[in-house]
């Protein structure tokens, strides 16, 4: 099974896509799209095309995005907003099932503790996706949602063994 994994950004977009096997995780590719043009709805359409071609080109089998808080900048989040619902409709018009964590879940599944810095999940994604380079910080946060994706669908998966095993 391939996971993608999503950090929104109106500017840079992180993408990365991991294979699942059993509990054996693998790296496939990572990067992330920039945005283009200068008014907001050219920079949308940038990273509705961008993410598309990455969902073409990897066919991942689920995806995950991270969410998003509010901040004190009303307008920028509601821009970060827009460029997450481009983050969610890619996926989901490619017929994924879409998962969504908060930044302290991702943070908590990849290093164990919910409020580590960008260093840190990088290191520990490097770590358990061994030879991996990321493309940048945003990548190696999307490659920490889409391992924070396969631990979820991986419990998912044993609950269910263990539920059909008890009936």
């Amino acid at each position: 099974m391939r996971v993608l994994g999503i950090d929104p950004g109106l500017r840079n977009l992180g993408w990365g896509v991991i294979a699942v096997t059993g509990t054996r995780l693998s790296h496939v590719a990572n990067g992330t799209i920039r945005s283009e043009g200068g008014d907001l709805a050219a920079r949308l359409l940038s990273l509705y095309r961008g993410l598309g071609a990455v969902v073409a080109e990897f066919a991942p089998d689920a995806a995950a995005v991270e969410q998003t808080f509010v901040n004190r900048d009303g307008a920028g989040t509601l821009k970060l907003g827009q460029a997450r619902g481009i983050a969610l409709l890619v996926p989901a018009m490619a017929g994924l099932s879409v998962g969504e964590y908060a930044p302290n879940a991702v943070k908590k599944a990849v290093v164990g503790v919910g409020h580590a810095d960008k260093g840190q999940i990088a290191h520990m994604v490097a770590i358990l996706l061994p030879g991996v380079r990321p493309a940048g910080p945003d990548a190696a946060d999307a490659l920490a949602v889409a391992i924070c994706h396969a631990h979820h669908l991986q419990a998912g998966g044993r609950l269910a063994a263990a539920l059909r095993g008890a009936a």
